[in-house]
């Protein structure tokens, strides 16, 4: 008996936003000072350093958790489930529902309670609940529902990652240009049949400075008193080049394949020039180099959505929606994820 992904979905918003519509913003430092240069150069760095062109944002009457129920249903429908028959509902998000023009976060109920209501799914054993993990937590949900399935307490998992950072961004950071809206969504089951997942790794880290590396904190405006995502990001990049590469080794020598065996790796779409450094540092660690094609990268139109990305991307390449990029029954893949907490996490799973 072992655990797969039986159907996947997403939700990539139709609103896309490019670079040059952030011409007009007030860019300031930390302490709430001008720049001594344009908006012009700002964006020009921004590219070069994160690979971002343009990213996604929610039409104005959509939420986290109805984007999360729009991929959730074509999960269902790809994984071709009863939805009754579904016993954990785990939505991983970082904010709750944020409603246009509020900066209010709205996590009570849970989003995973409000997806279940809204896919009517009427049978009180299906039980939810939210992960709070960063942008690891869709990889996290995986990990929980493996437990669960291993421990005899679940066959039918959905699993979901959806955000709404449009609206939790400070308009005034640079750092607002990366992150955008997105859902994905999982069905793990537990099947008949080879592969699934193998093993996985996790990890948190909160000695020293990390656990403030992501975090909500006031406007650079100093009058505005609300509170937005804040990165310190050559941090993050410093962190993530240390301990993602390690995570992934660690996975991946965990299980019986090897690094020559790997077809794709999906890591959270954060940064391109991270996701590169990671990649390469990993294939480092084996004394090799990755194979051409062997990162699919969504980032460049999509942007930074957070808990989103990965399971969007997996859920495009095996849509084949993605061009040069495909799996088949039987390939290894690697899911790995970097995020607030600080976490880190990684799995090893066969097609």
């Amino acid at each position: 008996m072992n655990c797969k992904i039986t159907g996947t979905g997403s939700y990539i918003p139709n609103k896309i936003v490019k670079n040059r519509d952030f011409e007009k913003n007030l860019f300031l430092d930390s302490d709430g000072s001008k720049y001594d240069f344009s908006n012009s150069k700002i964006i020009e760095k921004f590219q070069s350093i994160t690979g971002i062109k343009e990213r996604r944002y929610v039409d104005d009457k959509l939420t986290t958790s109805d984007i999360a129920t729009i991929a959730s249903e074509r999960a269902i429908k790809a994984a071709d489930i009863d939805k009754e028959k579904i016993d954990y509902i785990i939505f991983a998000h970082n904010f709750g529902d944020v409603e246009y023009g509020s900066n209010q976060y709205k996590m009570l109920p849970s989003l995973a309670s409000k997806v279940k209501a809204k896919l009517n799914i009427n049978n009180p054993s299906c039980v939810c609940y939210d992960l709070i993990f960063g942008c690891p937590g869709w990889v996290e949900g995986l990990i929980h529902s493996f437990a669960f399935m291993k421990s005899g307490i679940a066959s039918k998992c959905l699993v979901i990652g959806s955000e709404t950072l449009s609206r939790v961004v400070d308009n005034h950071d640079r750092d607002s240009m990366i992150f955008s809206d997105g859902a994905g969504a999982t069905i793990l089951e537990k099947v008949n049949e080879n592969g699934g997942i193998i093993n996985h790794k996790s990890s948190t880290f909160t000695s020293s400075d990390e656990i403030d590396f992501l975090s909500v904190e006031k406007s650079y405006k100093i009058e505005n008193n609300n509170q937005f995502i804040k990165m310190k990001g050559r941090k993050v990049y410093e962190f993530a080049l240390r301990n993602v590469p390690l995570a992934m080794k660690s996975c991946l020598d965990d299980s019986s394949f090897d690094i020559n065996q790997v077809k794709k790796i999906f890591i959270h779409q954060a940064n391109k020039k991270m996701d590169h450094a990671i990649l390469n540092r990993f294939y480092k660690l084996y004394n090799s180099i990755p194979s051409e094609g062997v990162m699919p990268m969504l980032i460049e139109f999509l942007g930074n959505s957070s808990v989103a990305t990965v399971p969007t991307l997996y859920d495009q390449v095996l849509r084949n929606k993605l061009n040069n990029h495909s799996l088949s029954k039987g390939d290894i893949v690697l899911f790995a994820s970097v995020g607030a907490g600080m976490n880190v996490n990684a799995i090893t799973y066969q097609v």
